[in-house]
């Protein structure tokens, strides 16, 4: 018994494990913004949501899923995605916009926050109808990945450097200002992103889908940075057609299915 007892409190120890893991990468992603080190930043980012998107998974292989790991990890999600993309953004890119520029990523973690507190408040309440195949807004990980990537892009490209931000005038200037404000609306919005939470790695996929994949995996071994940064833009431009096609389905009066379990990639 006591070492069944103590499997259970490893199973749940692990999970949570994770999660403090990205959070780790969050915490980093800040220190590395207030020292100039926006690069390492960005890829830290990214690191908490690989980490963001196993402790979820793993927590239900394992049955090791509690509402403590559920608070925990909107906690975490919160100083990764919220917090440290805005600092992240201001200290690079919005700083020379003063007063504009705080205010933007004073908007994009204030919405951060409150599309994590939605989401809780859904799930727990099953107020409105939570789907299992679309988010309502955009995922705050997914926000925080895309403006990763950008500073990525801008790194790539020439347009950023680590010490100096970025440099030139004109769109590259203002576009990281853009999706600061663009980014935090669309995560309180009501429109809806496909989650791919019905896809699935087990089941057959038509020939094409695997040239995708693999196109896009030599992409991202050539230019990982642009990649990611087209990777991200598409996802976002793509909430037109995934928004068209849940008004669609509710039209047609098919059943949404609801989430009965909190994907810990929100």
């Amino acid at each position: 018994m006591n070492e069944l007892k103590g499997k259970r409190k490893g199973a749940y120890i692990f999970p949570n494990l994770l999660t403090t893991g990205g959070m780790f990468f969050g915490f980093y992603a800040i220190m590395a913004a207030l020292t100039g080190q926006f690069e390492n930043g960005a890829m830290a980012i990214l690191a908490a949501g690989v980490f963001d998107a196993l402790d979820g998974r793993v927590a239900r292989a394992m049955n090791a899923t509690s509402a403590f790991g559920k608070e925990y990890d909107s906690l975490a999600d919160f100083l990764s995605f919220g917090i440290a993309p805005a600092v992240l953004l201001h200290q690079w890119a919005l700083a020379p916009f003063n007063r504009v520029g705080w205010a933007a990523a004073f908007l994009f973690a204030v919405c951060g926050a409150l599309r994590l507190a939605r989401f809780n408040v859904q799930h727990y309440t099953q107020d409105e109808q939570v789907s299992n195949r679309y988010f309502q807004g955009l995922p705050i990980p997914a926000a925080a990945g895309i403006l990763a990537a950008t500073v990525l892009f801008y790194v790539e490209m020439g347009f950023s450097s680590e010490i100096s931000g970025v440099s030139g005038d004109g769109l590259w200037r203002w576009l990281p200002l853009i999706l600061v404000f663009s980014l935090g609306i669309l995560m309180v919005s009501s429109i809806r992103f496909r989650s791919f939470k019905d896809f699935s790695w087990h089941k057959k996929k038509p020939f094409l889908t695997q040239v995708v994949v693999v196109v896009f995996l030599t992409m991202m071994t050539i230019h990982l940075a642009v990649t990611l940064f087209l990777v991200g833009l598409a996802y976002l431009f793509s909430m037109i057609h995934s928004h068209r096609e849940y008004r669609k389905l509710l039209a047609e009066g098919k059943e949404v299915e609801e989430d009965e379990v909190k994907d810990l990639s929100v």
